[in-house]
């Protein structure tokens, strides 16, 4: 099979359950303060939209397994959620998922991985070397940055205990832990996920506009670079009514580009 044969095929369904520590565990995770009893307590718990995206990880995942791409070198590219619903404290997720796109890169190919459940829909870009040149599109082109200066400029402190927290809710890839396995990924010492740093930006754009980082509405954002525990993130938000365009930098490189989030009421 060449990589373009992968579109529209389906990844199976799943249910995965949690209890109300999986939500709490992630916002740790995010490096949310324990002072935060709204992300922390269990009685006043408002459920992170993102921690979803844990819930779901089994389906990039699977496209792996089916050797769809090689898992040693493939990278997540891009994130988008769109939130349906709030999530329970504890409970169960019921999820579909299909390859909803493949794109031709030439010398690459990016799989575009769609869940659906009642409470979100979700999709992972994986870019994956190697696999390109097989004819199809090469999709669409990444929003370009606002003019002018940020309405928020943001400091965040990552720290060393956050990529060891968050492979625990799911995503066990060695290379955000083992030194040689970041080594064989090309790294020079473990990664945070970006997944566990564009929530961490969620967070501070939704706490500088005066919401609640529950109440996301959508999320997209494309991973330009790895940031590493003990960076400091700089997210710089330009506001466009109820959603903000937004990108983060770590030690001066960019590593999230595109990004935009929409909060609710």
């Amino acid at each position: 099979m060449n990589a373009g044969d992968w579109a529209a095929r389906s990844l199976g369904t799943r249910v995965v359950s949690y209890a109300d520590r999986d939500p709490i565990l992630y916002a740790l995770a995010l490096g949310a303060s324990p002072l935060r009893l709204d992300l922390v307590f269990e009685e006043k718990l408002r459920v992170l939209p993102t921690f979803g995206l844990t819930l779901a990880q089994w389906a990039p995942d699977a496209l792996g397994s089916a050797r769809a791409f090689d898992t040693a070198t493939a990278v997540h590219g891009a994130q988008q959620l769109r939130v349906l619903a709030p999530l329970p404290r504890a409970g169960e997720v019921n999820m579909s998922a299909r390859v909803s796109a493949v794109w031709d890169k030439g010398a690459a190919a990016v799989f575009d991985v769609e869940v659906s459940s009642d409470f979100f829909v979700a999709t992972w870009s994986i870019f994956a070397p190697g696999c390109g040149g097989f004819g199809g599109e090469r999709g669409p082109r990444a929003v370009e940055r606002p003019e002018g200066d940020p309405d928020q400029d943001l400091a965040l402190t990552t720290t060393a205990q956050q990529p060891a927290l968050y492979r625990l809710l799911g995503d066990r890839h060695a290379m955000h832990v083992d030194p040689a396995a970041a080594a064989a990924a090309g790294m020079p010492r473990p990664f945070m996920h970006g997944l566990c740093t564009i929530g961490m930006a969620v967070i501070a754009l939704a706490d500088a506009r005066g919401v609640h980082p529950a109440s996301l509405t959508e999320l997209s954002g494309r991973f330009a670079a790895p940031v590493f525990p003990g960076d400091t993130l700089r997210v710089q938000g330009w506001s466009d009514g109820d959603r903000v365009a937004f990108d983060a930098a770590a030690d001066g490189r960019p590593v999230v580009s595109a990004g935009r989030v929409g909060f609710g009421g």
